[in-house]
């Protein structure tokens, strides 16, 4: 070889050229002109000592060095053509990229499967899912450690981005059997009932249960517990009732024995906002992937 170094501009023409098998083909894909194609395959043969591509009719073919010098070369060169490209446009399709998402557990059941879906046609995604402590969301998503959140309205700064992402309302989930399913629940019966209340918190009242205080009435919570699922299994075998968002109630109800029902008064819908760091505001790759919760239902 005639050096050590190569210019990397040279590397994009050999791929071109490699790629469209004709250096007028080549010239037409880079914006170049011939002579200025011809003059960078005449730097690289130089610098390999090898022809690198012979003609065969209207076709350049590469030589076996040139072969292996590909094989090598390509995953660095689409790599670095990956890193320039995420500056001015994002394609899904052929740029590899890792989300980060912070979901809480009921979160994950309900956005993972109709994202994945609509990631199918884009194998070089990969999406990581995440549980953090609300009180560090800001900090991860300003260290780059997270780049979307998922979560009810919380007070964030002025640094952090968010939007409505779904409006959730709430449910009354009973057994199959259970007395008040036979007809619509009136507060009277509601109150009757015990309850499940689910929450991160070790005590404190559940959203619910601030309009239940407006209202002037105050429900039995029965049992308290941290996750819905676990909610769901004990209300499927006993009398207690359970108040959750209704489209985790839908997905529970397909593989349980329970019912759903109205609640009996008008309760605060669960908004579930997306937040980012305002400093990604304008990246390409992270416009694409809002859009991409943002679709879903």
């Amino acid at each position: 070889m005639a050096g050590t170094r190569l210019d990397l501009n040279l590397l994009h023409v050999f791929d071109t050229i490699y790629r469209e098998g004709s250096l007028t083909r080549a010239a037409k894909a880079l914006h170049l002109t011939q002579p200025a194609v011809s003059h960078s395959l005449s730097r690289l043969r130089d610098h390999f000592d090898d022809p690198l591509f012979t003609r065969q009719g209207n076709q350049m073919v590469p030589t076996p060095l040139a072969r292996r010098f590909l094989e090598s070369m390509k995953p660095a060169l689409t790599q670095i053509q990956g890193a320039v490209n995420q500056f001015h446009a994002f394609d899904p399709a052929s740029q590899r990229k890792t989300y980060s998402l912070g979901l809480r557990d009921v979160l994950e059941s309900t956005f993972l499967p109709p994202l994945m879906q609509r990631l199918t046609t884009y194998p070089e995604l990969e999406i990581v899912s995440k549980r953090i402590p609300r009180r560090e969301m800001e900090t991860q998503l300003a260290a780059g450690k997270l780049d979307f959140a998922v979560d009810v309205l919380l007070p964030v700064g002025r640094q952090t981005s968010h939007e409505l992402l779904k409006r959730d309302r709430l449910v009354v989930l009973a057994r199959e059997g259970h007395p008040l399913t036979s007809k619509a629940l009136d507060m009277e019966g509601y109150l009757s009932a015990s309850h499940v209340l689910v929450s991160s918190r070790a005590e404190g009242p559940g959203i619910e249960d601030f309009e239940l205080s407006r209202l002037g009435v105050q429900r039995n919570i029965r049992l308290r517990c941290q996750h819905y699922y676990a909610a769901c299994r004990v209300v499927e075998a006993t009398d207690l009732l359970l108040t959750m968002p209704e489209t985790y109630a839908r997905i529970i109800s397909e593989r349980a024995s329970i019912t759903i029902m109205h609640p009996p008064a008008d309760l605060p819908s669960l908004d579930v906002h997306l937040y980012w760091h305002k400093a990604y505001d304008q990246e390409p790759a992270l416009i694409w992937f809002r859009e991409q919760l943002n679709a879903i239902q």
